[in-house]
């Protein structure tokens, strides 16, 4: 159910089918099926899209609608997404400034009313979601606070490194790295996948702080992928049995060192 609403709207069906095929196959099945998987299949299933078909899933062909047609009543208006429009933003140029006067005030980016993957825009009902699945215990609070919080650090540690020759991503207030593309979406349903994420609760406030760094950092030095979370996530995969590893390591020295 997460995979089609990490897609965009106009993507063609045959596509989704292979994405999530190869999600499954891939990130799932290979590695001996339920429960077994290192990989989120629903992000691998989306990176092999991003990457295979990038023309059907991110850029200006997907967001802005180009009609031949003279005469035609008009039914909805297409435009860039932020994130797209943060990447052409000049250093010395404010990015909340840029984005306003493109009508992405923060309480747009907030409740999700621009152009963006389906379940992934209004970032207030990705953390109310997340809020409903913490309550109901099946997903872990570590990592969503985690991601917040590393968000938060990393964004404001560019703000203290930010100068005026720097790029404009430097000066960014760090809650608009939250509310823009899908980093809220990745945090709260993506990253809480408990069979790839860690088991130990140590282990998932790493994991968890880890993604949101990660996010920022790919969004700022990495302009061909804005979208910088399901790298994040994917990346952290790999390194969820290290981080339970460590975790249990120091537990039992603790334990050693207390008898």
């Amino acid at each position: 159910l997460l995979f089609p609403m990490t897609l965009p709207p106009t993507i063609p069906l045959w596509q989704v089918a292979i994405g999530i095929s190869f999600g499954v196959v891939i990130g799932k099945e290979i590695f001996g099926g339920t429960g077994r998987n290192i990989l989120n299949p629903a992000l691998t299933g989306r990176a092999f899209l991003f990457f295979a078909y990038p023309g059907n899933m991110s850029g200006d062909p997907v967001w802005i609608a180009v009609s031949k047609v003279k005469e035609t009543v008009v039914d909805t208006v297409s435009s860039a997404t932020p994130l797209a429009i943060v990447k052409l933003v000049e250093s010395g140029d404010r990015i909340e400034s840029v984005l306003s006067n493109a009508d992405y005030t923060f309480l747009t980016l907030l409740t999700g009313r621009y152009p963006g993957s389906i379940g992934a825009t209004s970032a207030l009902l990705c953390f109310m979601g997340a809020g409903l699945l913490i309550l109901a215990g099946i997903a872990s609070f570590r990592i969503v606070v985690g991601g917040v919080v590393g968000v938060l650090s990393m964004g404001l540690l560019l703000n203290l490194l930010a100068g005026e020759s720097t790029a404009a991503w430097f000066s960014l207030n760090p809650l608009y790295h939250l509310v823009m593309g899908g980093a809220a979406f990745g945090i709260a349903y993506m990253a809480t996948d408990p069979v790839s994420a860690p088991g130990m609760n140590g282990a998932r406030w790493i994991y968890g702080f880890c993604i949101g760094v990660l996010t920022v950092l790919i969004r700022v030095f990495n302009p061909a992928f804005p979208e910088g979370v399901m790298l994040a996530i994917l990346f952290m995969n790999l390194f969820s049995p290290l981080f339970d590893y460590f975790t249990i390591k120091v537990r039992l020295k603790k334990r050693i060192v207390n008898v």
